[in-house]
């Protein structure tokens, strides 16, 4: 049974970095696609950025875009965001995704969701 468990979130002030990490378990990742999602109050959840475990090519929101980087650890089955420059905006709930499909190309939505884990950014 696949398992994503996120953990790094919490409280950082405006101009500040956190890394939040994903932990993979209970399938083979290897031509998956890893990714983040985040959901602020009363707003959609929204794809933040999203690789395949293979490596190639990767995708950010145009909000994140030179700010967040995505990354992996395939020795720890472990997926990355590393966030500087958070901005208020940036607050939200952080997912961790996984899908055979990349979702943000084919238009879908992943099968697999962690639980989040929770980004406030103070101003």
């Amino acid at each position: 049974q696949v398992q994503l468990v996120e953990s790094g979130g919490g409280l950082v002030q405006a101009g500040g970095s956190l890394r939040l990490s994903c932990a993979a378990s209970g399938g083979d990742f290897s031509d998956y696609a890893m990714g983040w999602f985040r959901q602020a109050p009363g707003k959609e959840r929204e794809s933040v950025a999203v690789m395949r475990w293979s490596g190639g090519r990767t995708y950010y929101a145009d909000s994140v875009k030179g700010r967040f980087t995505i990354s992996r650890d395939n020795a720890k089955n472990t997926v990355y965001l590393q966030m500087n420059g958070l901005k208020a905006e940036d607050t939200a709930v952080y997912y961790c995704a996984a899908d055979p499909v990349v979702w943000v190309v084919a238009g879908t939505a992943p099968g697999y969701w962690g639980r989040g884990t929770q980004v406030t950014v103070s101003s």
